[in-house]
């Protein structure tokens, strides 16, 4: 942990972490519907009330309401708190890794999206383009700031995970006569290669395609439900992130003795 982070610091950013998640939260429930995330005001999925912004405090309320509506009394997903608590978690932990650094910042944007990304695929095997090609952005516009990686670097690596991931998904559709990759797939490896630049591209797709392979192609020719690749991809863009440079040089020293 850096000699600098200050514990206000901490604090702050768990509770910048815990809003965020909060409005992943929106997220989660209102894309893959294809609805506003500005309108309607925030209301009760059950009576459709509206709650009211001290009904909206993230965690506090749930727990202060005992995670029931104000109004209809009925229960709310413990999904909410949940999210709010994780997402507050990992803005926490970039913290503590990098103090107070654009690096933290951008990793906590990369880990948010990442998350949202995950719960979404895996319910609806989908992935919203407001997340992916808005994360795009971000990850460009983050790329701009004092730091890795570079404008350079973020729009090669965004350029190079569309490109692979594309290939491989109408490389696919040659071979098997059927869609092999997903849109949105392709996009996020395009928001991924933002963040992470051309190497962390690489190494995200290679682990998510080992993830994937591993753990849901037994179960996938199984059961003949598709893979929520997005999920993997998610994994293989969080350890790329954390590890990525360790991982290449160990790959590098491994096989090229460099």
């Amino acid at each position: 942990m850096p000699q600098n982070v200050h514990i206000v610091f901490l604090i702050y950013a768990a509770f910048l972490g815990a809003s965020v998640g909060s409005f992943m939260n929106v997220c989660i429930g209102r894309l893959p519907e294809g609805q506003s995330l500005v309108r309607p005001r925030s209301h009760c999925p059950r009576c459709g009330g509206r709650i009211a912004w001290y009904d909206n405090i993230p965690l506090l309320s749930w727990l202060l309401l005992r995670g029931k509506c104000r109004q209809c009394r009925q229960p709310i997903s413990i999904q909410y708190p949940a999210v709010e608590l994780l997402v507050a978690l990992l803005w926490l932990g970039m913290a503590l890794a990098f103090g107070p650094t654009w690096r933290a910042l951008q990793g906590s944007i990369l880990f948010s999206l990442l998350l949202t990304i995950s719960v979404i695929d895996a319910r609806h095997y989908l992935i919203p383009d407001a997340l992916s090609l808005g994360g795009l952005g971000a990850g460009l516009a983050l790329a701009l700031l004092p730091g890795p990686p570079s404008i350079l670097t973020s729009l090669m690596g965004a350029a190079l995970g569309f490109g692979v991931l594309l290939a491989v998904g109408v490389a696919g559709e040659w071979v098997f006569k059927k869609p092999a990759m997903g849109g949105g797939d392709i996009k996020m490896m395009a928001m991924v290669g933002a963040f992470l630049g051309p190497a962390g591209a690489m190494l995200t797709i290679f682990l998510g395609a080992l993830a994937g392979t591993i753990v849901f192609a037994p179960i996938s020719l199984k059961t003949k439900k598709e893979v929520p690749f997005g999920v993997f991809l998610s994994l293989g863009a969080a350890i790329a992130f954390l590890f990525g440079e360790m991982l290449v040089d160990w790959y590098s020293n491994t096989v090229f003795g460099a």
